[in-house]
């Protein structure tokens, strides 16, 4: 429902190379990290957001969506779903092209504000396994 395989494979291939992860850290044990190294195999550009703007992956983090100097893309979602949706509303006023809700991250509310902005969005998936799922892990973008 929040997510269909058109759309994560749209998302996952179509919208572009820059993939701002809300809730990456340098925290190595927690599942964004992972995730968001997974993403750069696959040729994405991995922009860390975190309120302690760090240095992960290689890449320069910033403490909001709003501090990136440059677009992206698409919006990868870590954390609650409770906060989550102000995240979605931020990814719509930077431009973003799509949002990405990962596993155990739902907020409907969310998803139709986003739809009805005319981001495409998925709920409660996490690219790491569709990339495989979906036979994309050969490809890079």
């Amino acid at each position: 429902m929040y997510g269909d395989p058109e759309t994560v494979r749209r998302i996952l291939t179509e919208p572009g190379d820059t993939w701002a992860v809300v809730g990456l850290s340098s925290n190595q044990r927690r599942a964004a990290y992972g995730v968001a190294g997974v993403l750069q195999r696959f040729g994405k550009r991995i922009v860390p957001v975190h309120p302690k703007a760090e240095t992960v992956h290689g890449e320069k983090g910033y403490a909001s969506l709003a501090d990136i100097p440059f677009a992206v893309d698409v919006v990868d979602v870590f954390v609650r779903s409770d906060l989550a949706g102000e995240v979605a509303d931020e990814a719509a006023a930077i431009g973003a092209k799509a949002v990405w809700f990962q596993l155990g991250v739902v907020d409907e509310a969310a998803y139709e504000r986003t739809q009805a902005a005319g981001l495409a969005m998925v709920m409660d998936k996490c690219p790491a396994i569709e990339i495989p799922r979906l036979g994309l892990a050969g490809r890079s973008s």
